[in-house]
């Protein structure tokens, strides 16, 4: 499980559902949030090479907690 403020990169699987900082080229954009779902690929940015994602907040996504998933 990872962390708040462990970082990943365009291309990783995403270790956790949850609220994630955005870190681009300062010179490109400033520093915004996303949220990111568990088993999908951080994506890379349309206008800089090398975004990274801080995590910022885990969260469980509803679709897989006890109470809400089909069964």
């Amino acid at each position: 499980m990872a962390k708040a403020g462990d970082e990943f990169k365009p291309g990783d699987k995403v270790p956790n559902s949850g609220i994630y900082r955005v870190v681009h080229d300062p010179a490109h954009s400033a520093l915004h949030e996303v949220t990111c779902v568990f088993g999908t690929s951080f994506p890379p940015c349309r206008s800089c090479p090398h975004p990274r994602f801080v995590l910022v907040h885990a969260a469980i996504h509803i679709g897989t907690h006890d109470h809400f998933k089909d069964t």
